[in-house]
């Protein structure tokens, strides 16, 4: 089954990786955003190795996205980067798993102090999201 995490963050300030830019996770001890840090670089050689990480990108700077859409019977556009929203999409990972249980172990394994992120499966042609 595949899945995009995606991962959500405050622009104010703007970075990646954004855990490091975060008030939360700048607080802790060195030692264990070291630790946190090299965990989720195995996990994403583990997954890498499984076959699992399709894919993951990093996304620019919010202030240079720009927002469509569709007013008064045409689209419009406007400067981003909010799409009523405090928080912006800073960027995703493509994962290919065996189903839920999975997806859900790898998506906690994500978010760390401060972070958000959102586990979606993707919708497969026809419209239908269970694969």
């Amino acid at each position: 089954m595949k899945y995009v995490i995606l991962i959500h963050s405050n622009p104010q300030p703007w970075g990646h990786p954004t855990g490091d830019y975060l008030a939360e996770h700048k607080a802790l001890p060195a030692e264990q955003r070291e630790k946190m840090n090299a965990d989720f670089e195995d996990l994403l050689g583990q997954m890498q190795e499984r076959g699992e990480l399709l894919g993951g990108e990093a996304l620019g700077d919010p202030a240079s996205s720009t927002l469509y859409r569709w007013e008064a019977g045409a689209p419009t556009s406007s400067d981003g980067p909010y799409a009523e929203s405090k928080e912006h999409l800073a960027g995703f990972f493509l994962i290919d798993v065996a189903g839920p249980e999975r997806a859900h172990e790898v998506a906690t394994r994500f978010a760390g102090p401060g972070e958000t992120v959102e586990l979606r499966p993707l919708m497969w042609p026809g419209g239908d999201d269970d694969a």
